[in-house]
Order: structure tokens, then sequence, then C-alpha cells
């Protein structure tokens, strides 16, 4: 497999570097310390096509495929992760879901409005009650003419209060369990519809994250996602392609955190010399940027096998579950190179290790992958 990147995709890289560090890295910290959505940021990013990375021209997207998708994330959360996990979410959940599963009709309605970032999109699967567990989810949709009345609660919702397009998961036919979910369109003025609770979070403070209240939710025939009853393998095939998106996430996390270390070792002085000098200093620096690389590495192999259309799960897997784990250990060093300075808020690196941490938990933690990872080399069924 070639890890080279095309000339197209390393003048990308670079577009979306500049990008991120004019707009996005200034205004992080502050952010993040108000829990504020960076609002003024979404049309910025619209204008470089960032909501539409995957869907194809004739909806209005990018067109690009899972690499330059990868690549996008990994320069976006090396800014910013909170700014980052809105990109990702709303193109690899919601409108992935649409584009893969959707129809024409549902295509052409949403996809526009998707990509050109007029309406932002949030995925709704999680529930108080059903996290990892995502088949025991209790909203019920029921049958009622030619529309579904959708009830029941989700749970750390991202874009949960902040967007406009909703992929809400509920239950059609609880006797069957898994193979009694489907999946509906639902417009954010929906009667119904409403947030709950607006989440306090460690890190990525900046990113939505919502509880919803479903209550007599009318949605109609034509918004039912895919097949009735079939939304859970849908499900599953979404979640893959968002756990490439979380590891590129994770990769830009860490090596935002690699980078500001690298800068404060070189400046620091202890004992009459930089801390660069010192081998223990050294051996992390060392420690960090090959786990760096490496999971870089298995986040492209990933990517590259879902652009040649073969399978990718335990891939994705992999990638998530090491890119996430690598980004703790290298937001972790980061801390402990700045020492003290590295636990106050003036620093960069105190955010990165809040924000990393989303990565072992977000779309399947770490202990999801490695099952998954371990069925899959087993041909457990």
């Amino acid at each position: 497999m070639n890890f080279d990147l095309s000339e197209e995709q390393t003048l990308l890289r670079q577009t979306i570097r500049e990008f991120a560090e004019r707009e996005i890295a200034p205004g992080a910290s502050a952010r993040d310390e108000a829990a504020r959505f960076p609002s003024e940021l979404i049309p910025r990013m619209a204008d470089l096509g960032l909501f539409g990375i995957n869907i194809p021209q004739e909806y209005g997207g990018a067109g690009l495929d899972a690499v330059s998708a990868a690549i996008i994330i990994e320069e976006i959360a090396r800014a910013d992760g909170a700014t980052a996990l809105i990109v990702a979410s709303h193109n690899s959940l919601c409108a992935g879901h649409i584009l893969s599963i959707g129809n024409e009709t549902q295509r052409k309605k949403y996809l526009p409005l998707l990509a050109s970032g007029k309406k932002l999109g949030a995925w709704a699967l999680t529930e108080p009650s059903s996290g990892s567990d995502a088949a025991a989810l209790k909203t019920h949709a029921a049958r009622n003419g030619d529309h579904w009345i959708l009830n029941g609660q989700k749970q750390f919702i991202t874009q949960g209060a902040t967007a406009g397009i909703y992929v809400i998961m509920a239950s059609t036919d609880r006797s069957q369990g898994k193979r009694g979910i489907s999946a509906f369109i639902v417009e954010r003025e929906t009667p119904g519809l409403s947030v709950a609770k607006v989440e306090k979070k460690l890190g990525v403070r900046a990113s939505d994250t919502a509880a919803l209240h479903l209550e007599e939710l009318r949605v109609p025939q034509e918004n039912l996602l895919g097949e009735i009853h079939g939304a859970f393998k849908d499900v599953l095939r979404v979640l893959q392609g968002g756990r490439i998106g979380i590891g590129s996430m994770a990769v830009g996390i860490a090596r935002g955190a690699l980078e500001a270390a690298l800068a404060y070792a070189k400046e620091r002085k202890q004992f009459g010399r930089a801390i660069a000098e010192a081998e223990a200093i050294q051996w992390m620096i060392a420690d960090m940027a090959t786990e760096i690389d490496a999971a870089r590495l298995l986040v492209h192999r990933a990517a590259r096998l879902k652009d040649l259309g073969e399978p990718f799960a335990k891939a994705a897997s992999q990638a998530k579950l090491y890119a996430a784990e690598a980004a703790m250990r290298a937001t972790d060093k980061a801390v402990q190179i700045h020492g003290g300075y590295g636990y106050l808020k003036d620093y960069p690196v105190e955010r990165y290790f809040r924000d990393a941490k989303l990565c072992t938990i977000g779309e399947g933690t770490s202990e999801i992958q490695r099952m998954i990872i371990a069925k899959e080399i087993l041909a457990v069924k």
C-alpha cells in the first residue's frame, strides 16, 4: 500500500494548515475557557468546503476521498480539537449516513444544505441507558398514517443544540432488538424535538454536546432513512468511517502537543542549559514522535482501504484505538515536559491533554475497539 500523498493532497494539507493557524488556533483557548461554540468559524470553514468533504460535487460538496478527509481533520485538530470534532462528526456521521444510505430524493434535499454549512448535522444514537450497547436504545417510533411518531431521550449528541439536520435512531419493533432499529432524518424546526441540556465537559468544550428530548415528534414517512428495521447494520458502517475521523483527530491533537513541547523544551533552561538537551526529555520526545507517526500510518491505511472499497472495520478500529491512546500518552508527556507550567491554562498542552481523552471514548470506547479487533481476528460472530 502506497502511503505517499498525491500532489493535490499535499496542497490540501498546506491549505488547511495555514487556515487553521490563521483562523482557528488564535481563539481556541478563549473558546475552550468560555465553552463557546465557534459560530464565527462556520461560514469560513464552509467557504473551504469543510462541511462537504466527502459529499460529491453534484450535491454541492468537495467530493474528496477518505485520506483527504483524514488530512483535513488532523490539521484542524492540531489547532483545536473542539473544532475538529465539529467537522468530523458533521461529515462522517450525519452527512455520511445520508450519503451512504439515503435515496436520491433525500440526498438532493439534505446534502446540499449540509455541504454548504447552512445546516450543521447531528447524529443521535446514544441514550442515557445505552452507550456501548447501542442495540439497547429505548427511543421508540410508531407508524401513524404517513408519519412516524418518535418518543424518547438522546444523550451526548454532538451538535445537539446547534444542528439543523439530525439523523435519529429509534426502535420500530422492540421485539426484534437490534434488528428492529430504524433511522430517520429530522429537521431542527420539527415540533417535538427539544434540547434538554447542553453538557459541561472536561475537554473539547467549544464543541456543542447536548441531550435531546423527543416527545410526539412527527416525522414524515419519506424521511425514513434506509430500510425499515435495517438501521443497525447501517449504524455499524457509519461508525466504521467515523472512527477514521476520531483517529485523525487524535493524531492532530497529539501532534499539536508534541510541537508545543518541542518549542518549550528548546526555550526552557534549567541547570544552565535548555531542557531539550536532557536525555530524559529527548526520550519522551522520541516516543511521542514515533507513536504519532505510527498512528497516522494506521489512520491512513484504514482510509485507503475505505477509498478502495475494501473491508476496513478492523483497520478503522485499530487506527482509532492506537491513535487515541497514543494521543493520551503524548499529551501526558507534553504536560510533563512543561512541568508546573503544563498544569496551567496559560499553555495549550493542558487543553490538548483534556481534549485527547474524548478520543478514547467517543464513537466506541477503547474497550469496544479491542472487542471488534479481537472478533475480526478470531472470526467470532
